[in-house]
């Protein structure tokens, strides 16, 4: 996968780039890294990447505005923000965005090659998967086009939140573990060591985009100690 694999790094601080490149090349990856956000941006629209490892805080054009118009560009790229430790609202903005995981500085070498390879092992549909998600009567999800409609609100999606409203719904009645999406959805090991919310956040900005009322879930359910699943209200009520 990395001999073919082509990453940018977005990273204004020497020191950090310099050592993501060192790294990422030595595990086999093509690496560009520029420090200025403007540049960033430019190359990243360019689609000759797989991989944007994005800082927030950058010179002219900051992370977030840039994951943002590569979203409206590029819905199948993927990013991975750089954020400062102590900064959660960094990781929940950058997650809302559109990026498809995070990593908090200072990292560790094994954390970053773990999210790296991750993002870089896309998910595909499940054969069996529909393109119409119907969660009720008045929302329904797009699969193919990453859209959907909730009353006269059109949605728009990212891949990553498409990805994982169709493994729940592949599993119909079944609670799916915050470890098995991160498996099956974010591409990591069955048996990797590491801590991240983006399950959750994810799951929370959904549910903003489809519930009624996101604080009272009717279509996401959180299955306490077992995960989360998806409803069909209107299938539900039609059996």
């Amino acid at each position: 996968m990395s001999s073919c694999s082509k990453i940018l790094i977005v990273e204004d601080e020497a020191a950090i780039r310099t050592g993501l490149v060192d790294v990422l090349v030595y595990h086999g990856y093509q690496v560009e890294a520029v420090a200025n956000g403007r540049e960033g941006l430019e190359k990243a629209l360019s689609g000759s990447f797989d991989l944007l490892l994005l800082d927030v805080m950058l010179p002219e054009i900051n992370g977030f505005e840039i994951c943002h118009q590569l979203r409206q560009s590029d819905p199948d790229l993927a990013i991975i923000m750089l954020t400062a430790k102590s900064m959660d609202e960094d990781v929940v903005q950058g997650l809302s965005l559109g990026a498809d995981d995070y990593v908090t500085k200072p990292f560790s070498i094994t954390q970053l090659l773990l999210r790296v390879q991750a993002v870089l092992r896309r998910t595909r549909a499940p054969e069996n998967s529909t393109d119409i998600i119907h969660l009720s009567d008045k929302v329904t999800i797009d699969c193919l086009n990453l859209c959907g409609k909730r009353d006269e609100e059109t949605l728009v999606f990212t891949r990553r939140e498409i990805d994982l409203l169709r493994y729940l719904q592949q599993h119909g009645e079944r609670p799916v573990s915050r470890g098995e999406l991160l498996h099956k959805v974010w591409g990591y090991a069955s048996n990797a060591d590491l801590e991240t919310r983006t399950v959750d956040i994810h799951i929370a900005k959904l549910r903003r985009k489809l519930e009624p009322e996101p604080a009272q879930p009717q279509f996401i359910l959180t299955i306490r100690g077992a995960g989360y699943r998806l409803r069909a209200v209107t299938q539900a009520q039609d059996s």
